[in-house]
């Protein structure tokens, strides 16, 4: 029996039917009970300059721990439950390049810790329309297809878990990039640590966070491994565009980015929502079968959408033909075509 299969039966089989035992101890990368001191320590006692974002668990706080790490450290109010240790530790080894790390927890004095690995390059979002934009040649259009891929590579990894693991918060914000641009999806399962959360329902106005959530996850709080198919989808629509989704197409339009794409059937007018700053960093034939992925993963119908698996065989085969493409057009400036002729008029 080798390592990873103990680690499994262990983690799975051990006699209670949630799989999530706060008793069983043996994993391969346990999770880390770290102290409250030396969390405080790490964060200049959660300074507010060490104060880097607020999420749905809480205070997002960057810390430098004893041994040189540096973590971001998520901290809440919230009474000791082993509810809360058993979820970390459920959590915490499942392990890939392109998610962030859940490193271990913190319960002390009424307060809750989540610890993870520091990603330093900020957010997909921040990039995109942030106040902390990065020039406009880093995110041409190839490397949008890259960080696409990377995060679909992330969630395809939980969906492929046993039992299957689904994010249920996907969204651009939630994709950071380390210095090399590496895409890690942040906060997986997170919304489990938050027991139920409400779901706004259909509404003229739109969050930017509600704009990621599926139609059956609105109406029946449905989630499944298609409906973070579906916030894929606005994520490369996000990507596409340069905005948040929640914008409309054009000044005369009462639609978002997202029912505008559910109600276009001509490929024509799809030019008119590219991203200005991408320029001339991308050939006709790439974008265009981005575009027709973008269309697939923000069906209204689940059972019409891809799996994570077949979305990242497409994005690696787009983006491998795409440097291919460029490649041989002249150094990554090829000549495309604009306007109505960008792409075909019909599906």
């Amino acid at each position: 029996m080798n390592l990873r299969f103990l680690e499994i039966w262990l983690h799975y089989f051990s006699g209670n039917t949630g799989g999530r035992h706060v008793g069983v101890e043996l994993s391969i990368r346990e999770a880390r009970r770290f102290e409250m001191e030396e969390l405080s320590l790490a964060a200049k006692n959660f300074n507010d300059k060490n104060l880097i974002g607020v999420g749905k668990f809480g205070e997002v706080y960057k810390g430098l721990l004893n041994d040189g790490m540096l973590v971001a450290i998520k901290k809440r109010s919230g009474a000791p439950s082993p509810e809360f240790v058993d979820e970390v530790r459920y959590l915490s080894p499942i392990q890939h390049r392109n998610l962030v790390t859940l490193l271990g927890y913190c319960q002390e004095s009424n307060q809750q810790f989540l610890i993870y690995e520091y990603i330093p390059s900020g957010s997909v979002s921040s990039h995109l329309y942030g106040p902390g934009r990065v020039s406009d040649g880093k995110l041409e259009f190839k490397l949008r297809l890259s960080i696409a891929l990377g995060a679909a590579k992330g969630l395809a990894h939980l969906h492929s878990q046993s039992p299957r693991l689904l994010h249920k918060d996907f969204k651009t914000a939630n994709v950071l990039v380390d210095e090399n641009f590496i895409a890690k999806v942040a906060d997986a399962g997170l919304r489990n640590f938050l027991g139920h959360v409400d779901v706004a329902g259909p509404s003229s106005q739109v969050t930017a966070d509600d704009i990621f959530l599926a139609p059956e996850v609105k109406e029946f709080r449905r989630f499944s491994d298609k409906s973070d198919v579906f916030s894929f989808g606005v994520f490369l629509l996000e990507l596409l565009h340069g905005q948040e989704a929640t914008e409309s197409p054009s000044p005369d339009s009462s639609q978002n980015l997202v029912e505008w794409v559910q109600n276009t059937e001509d490929y024509s007018v799809f030019a008119s929502i590219v991203d200005q700053k991408l320029g001339t960093s991308f050939t006709a034939e790439g974008m265009e079968e981005f575009i027709q992925l973008i269309v697939r993963c923000l069906e209204p119908s689940s059972e019409r959408r891809p799996a994570m698996s077949y979305v990242v065989m497409e994005l690696d085969r787009i983006l491998e033909k795409e440097m291919s493409l460029t490649t041989v057009m002249g150094e990554g400036t090829p000549t495309v075509t604009l306007g109505s002729q960008l792409f075909k008029a019909s599906k």
